[in-house]
């Protein structure tokens, strides 16, 4: 069996060069100006299932329809507090990250699960949950905004296996080589 068929847990960012993954306010927009779901339509087929946190996903919200136009197929948001009002298009999940794993990944049914989000994200590396990391860099400077991993956030080793680029956005893959 490939791991295609396994499906892979996969952190998903895009980043400006100075390492933000958004900006001031938790700005995303810039994204959407260099990232296009037809950029790198392999890894849009390769998933099945999305796992974001709450903040990510509010963030989307608030996004013009063509800034948020990445069909990961079955969407999750991690949450302490489901909102008052359900969105049809996403399940909420009250549990702790390992049970919010396995969900959106048999969820995915044999694809990739991509993790959106600094914290979830984090947690995710933390109880190393991850078995790969997809890095969009995109041509822009942020000077200030969310980092890509939170200070909390112990060493992680990986390994590069792939770069690719497709315009001006250059995509790197890396294995995270899992700790005994």
């Amino acid at each position: 069996m490939s791991d295609v068929d396994t499906g892979k847990v996969v952190v998903n960012r895009a980043m400006s060069l100075d390492g933000f993954i958004a900006g001031r306010g938790h700005a995303m927009d810039w994204i959407g100006e260099h990232l296009t779901p037809d950029v790198f339509p392999e890894v849009m087929a390769a998933t099945g299932a999305m796992l974001v946190g709450r903040g990510t996903y509010e963030v989307a919200k608030g996004m013009a329809p063509q800034d948020t136009a990445y069909d990961g197929g079955v969407q999750f948001v991690l949450t302490h507090q489901p909102p008052d009002e359900p969105d049809p298009t996403v399940t909420f999940l009250t549990c702790g990250i390992e049970e919010a794993v396995a969900t959106a990944r048999a969820a995915a049914g044999g694809k990739n699960l991509e993790i959106l989000g600094a914290d979830v994200a984090a947690q995710c590396l933390g109880r190393g949950l991850v078995d790969e990391i997809l890095v969009y860099v995109l041509p822009v400077l942020l000077g200030d905004g969310v980092r890509f991993s939170p200070p909390s956030l112990d060493r992680v080793e990986l390994e590069p296996f792939a770069n690719t680029q497709s315009g001006a956005v250059t995509m790197l893959r890396f294995r995270v080589r899992k700790q005994s």
